[in-house]
């Protein structure tokens, strides 16, 4: 099959794109049919509203999106949709700048993020539990003209990754000219955060457009931190040293972003059209993390005759906290050529570029193994993610008597390139300098930078072609049915799909289900990323290396790692639709997801002598300086099921229009087997099943009224559990539930301008406190899955004509 693949990608002129109904309805259209926007998510059907979709779907406009204090598009969608959730995780080295974000709880990258339907790369960051996903802090907010989230599993119609969902976002089309300047703080006096961003849309002469948009965002960090026990205790040791109260910080991190986006098309005669869109951003962020405190590091503070006359206390002599910062640069440019109108026969041809390039730095530190000779500010290294698309994707609408709607044919063919490659830092960050024979700590200090045995590029291809069929039996029962097979380089073929009905009980209420198969291949740096660090043995004087090797190591073979096979799901789901001419409508959804064969670390392998010898009588690279280590492995399974319930109410009430969404979320996951499940693993198996909240809601009403639009929200998350490790075993703390409220008003002055003031979390709400972390200043938990700083205020200015 896969030189059927390689030979449509001959005849690439004929066909291509992921998404051939985005060339049938434009990917920004906001047409209205019945009160509804027109989907392009999860469809490849024409004119089709999220009422009469055949999987649930939520729209949510891009003055949605704009209605929050956030600048970042997950933070965004945390508050809109329930099933979502984003962990903060201040001073956690790489998460507190990318987010790790889940829908429906599984894991972050096994849900799907495109771009105008176009697929969006991945973040180079691999993140909690090794998970590799895209990173929406780089899609510039100011030009979305709405969000599309499918709640449902897509991996037959999209591929790899989109086991949970897809979110898609649409860029806006519309001519015209805005800008905005927003301003906010924390009630606190801290987080203060400056936003400005202009767009200019034109209508090109004889049919398309151009869009340039720029966004800025500048956000100084929060700080909700106690002073740590060991800091006092240092400073009443040591009165005449000056101690900083707080030594360090637990909240956001500083960060800065500057994002760019451009959207066009050009109408070439006839029923063909040319388009071109991307997105640009550089995103620069810095936190604290923990406090060294002199008293207590002797491997960092310690002096030894290796540096004679050297001490690190008169440098540090109230000890230091490491920052660790983030660089990232972030891309994607998408072309293509395509058929528009409603014919027989539509097509789309497409390629894409996307990459993210993350540097992380490491301020005030040390390598203490090099004493006098160690920087204090360090170059840890990139990680770089290319991903390179052709896509070719056809529509044909076949009429058949005995359809009440002709049948809808989707087809096409996918090449993608996956390229991983780590750079090395500078020297100092990975070096076990002539200290560590004293017993000095190695490398950087808080961080260690990547090595040349961390270095390296890797590649992965594969191809993929998938065929998509929905027909209308009747009037009112649509089937549908999709299949897609792929094969890649570094694992072999990969086969999915989908069956998928709607029936419509009455012109008001429909009944739908599905049931699907899913898969989350493994990339390019899962599959071949190392992390290690390395140290001196003060007893033997042998340099020794731990940490988590590619499963292809072949140290890693000998315990046991295989290459890793793709996750794969079988995903259930029935639920109910309805509308009606009042303005009232809603949907309640009940899914049941299996995922097998999940991505977690394996446990962790001694390498004694005897092993160690072995290896070096086999010949392994590197073995002889391996003394524990780990690696990706392909563990566990579990079962995640669950109900989403939306609400929504529009309807003119008194001298205005109201607007109003309920939306609320159950999501139950177990582990069915595999080491998590295990007697040994109870601590990891109760934060992966309860780590995040189960019940979760949202409310948003609006009432426009002449120039005045008030805006109330409520978002409540519901009891969660976290853990601490401790000396005599891990703690648990359950933390209840929580309800924040968020209020705004607007006034337009006039067509042009308008201004609004509001805040989020208004009454200044606070969750419980975190009993068992406060020896490291936190006073709310680290891995809370909403925001912990407060109340912020805020005031907007638009101006648009």
């Amino acid at each position: 099959m896969i030189d059927i693949y390689r030979s449509a990608f001959g005849l690439l002129p004929l066909l291509l794109t992921a998404t051939p109904a985005f060339a049938d309805t434009p990917a920004n259209a906001m047409t209205e049919q019945g009160g509804d926007t027109i989907i392009v998510t999860g469809t490849r059907q024409q004119a089709q509203t999220k009422y009469e979709a055949l999987s649930p779907i939520d729209v949510f406009s891009g003055a949605t999106v704009r209605s929050t204090v956030s600048s970042s598009l997950d933070a965004t969608l945390a508050q809109l949709v329930p099933t979502f959730n984003v962990k903060r995780l201040p001073a956690a080295d790489g998460p507190q700048f990318v987010r790790p974000a889940t829908l429906d709880g599984l894991s972050p990258d096994m849900t799907l993020v495109m771009l105008n339907g176009k697929r969006f790369h991945r973040s180079a960051f691999l993140n909690t539990g090794g998970a590799q996903a895209a990173d929406l802090v780089q899609i510039p907010n100011y030009d979305i003209g709405r969000v599309e989230v499918l709640r449902d599993g897509a991996s037959a119609q999209y591929g790899s990754d989109a086991i949970a969902g897809v979110i898609n976002i649409i860029l806006d089309d519309k001519p015209g000219y805005a800008a905005y300047a927003q301003g906010s703080q924390y009630y606190k006096g801290d987080g203060r955060q400056w936003q400005t961003g202009a767009r200019a849309g034109f209508a090109l002469s004889g049919g398309g457009h151009l869009v340039l948009t720029g966004e800025y965002s500048d956000a100084n960090a929060t700080s909700r931190t106690r002073q740590r026990a060991d800091a006092i205790a240092f400073q009443a040791a040591n009165p005449t040293i000056a101690v900083a109260d707080p030594v360090q910080h637990w909240g956001n991190p500083e960060f800065k972003a500057l994002k760019f986006a451009v959207d066009a098309a050009k109408s070439l005669g006839g029923e063909l059209e040319a388009y071109a869109f991307g997105t640009f951003a550089r995103t620069r962020g810095i936190s604290d993390i923990n406090w060294r405190n002199p008293s207590t590091n002797p491997n960092i503070f310690g002096q030894t005759a290796i540096f004679p006359g050297f001490d690190l206390k008169t440098i540090y002599p109230a000890g230091f906290t490491p920052r660790e910062g983030i660089r990232a640069n972030d891309g994607q440019g998408v072309i293509g050529l395509r058929s528009t109108g409603g014919g027989v026969f539509t097509w789309d041809l497409s390629g894409s570029y996307g990459t993210n390039d993350s540097r992380f730095l490491l301020k005030n530190s040390i390598n203490a193994s090099l004493g006098p000779n160690s920087p204090f500010d360090f170059n840890l290294g990139h990680q770089i993610q290319r991903e390179f698309n052709l896509n070719a994707d056809g529509v044909y609408r076949l009429d058949l008597p005995f359809l009440a709607k002709p049948l809808n044919i989707a087809f096409g063919a996918e090449r993608r390139v996956e390229t991983y490659k780590v750079k090395a830092g500078d020297p100092a960050s990975y070096q076990v300098g002539p200290g560590a024979a004293a017993g000095l700590a190695a490398q950087s200090n808080g961080f260690p930078g990547f090595g040349p045995q961390q270095a390296g590029r890797w590649r992965q291809t594969d191809y993929a072609g998938y065929v998509d069929l929905q027909a209308a039996l009747t009037d009112r029962w649509t089937v549908g049915a999709a299949i897609r097979d792929e094969h890649y380089n570094t694992f072999g073929n990969t086969f999915n799909y989908k069956l998928s009905t709607r029936l419509e009980l009455t012109p008001a209420i429909a009944v739908r289900g599905a049931y699907l198969t899913g898969f989350k291949a493994p990339s390019p740096g899962q599959l071949n990323a190392t992390s290690i660090s390395q140290g001196l043995d003060t007893r033997t004087l042998q340099l020794f290396t731990t940490g988590r090797l590619s499963p292809l190591n072949p140290v890693a073979a000998f315990f046991g790692a295989k290459p890793l096979e793709p996750e794969e799901s079988r995903t259930f789901t029935g639920g109910l639709v309805w509308r009606t001419n009042s303005g009232f409508s809603g949907s309640i959804d009940a899914y049941r997801t299996k995922v097998e064969k999940r991505f977690s670390t394996s446990a962790t392998f001694t390498v004694t002598p005897a092993i160690r010898a072995q290896l070096v009588a086999l010949g392994v690279s590197g073995a002889n300086d391996l003394t524990n280590v780990n690696f990706f492995t392909n563990d566990f399974d579990t079962r995640t099921q669950g109900v989403d319930v939306v609400i929504s109410y529009a309807h003119r009430v008194g001298p205005g229009r109201l607007n109003a969404t309920a939306a609320y979320s159950y999501t139950d996951t177990k582990v069915l087997s595999g080491s998590l499940a295990s007697a040994a693993n109870v601590t990891q198996r109760t934060i992966f099943e309860e780590g995040i909240p189960k019940h979760n809601a949202t409310g948003t009403v609006t009432y426009e009224v002449g120039p005045v639009t008030l805006l109330g929200r409520t978002r409540y998350y519901g009891p969660w559990t976290d853990s601490s490790g401790n000396a005599s075993g891990d703690i648990f703390q359950k933390f209840g539930g929580v309800a924040f409220f968020d209020a705004s008003i607007a006034y337009a002055f006039d067509k042009t301008v308008t201004l609004r003031i509001g805040a989020e979390n208004i009454f200044g709400t606070y969750p419980h406190k975190a009993l068992f972390q406060a020896s490291r200043g936190l006073v709310y938990s680290r891995n809370s899955p909403y925001d912990t700083n407060g109340g912020n205020y805020y005031a907007r200015l638009e101006i648009r004509y």
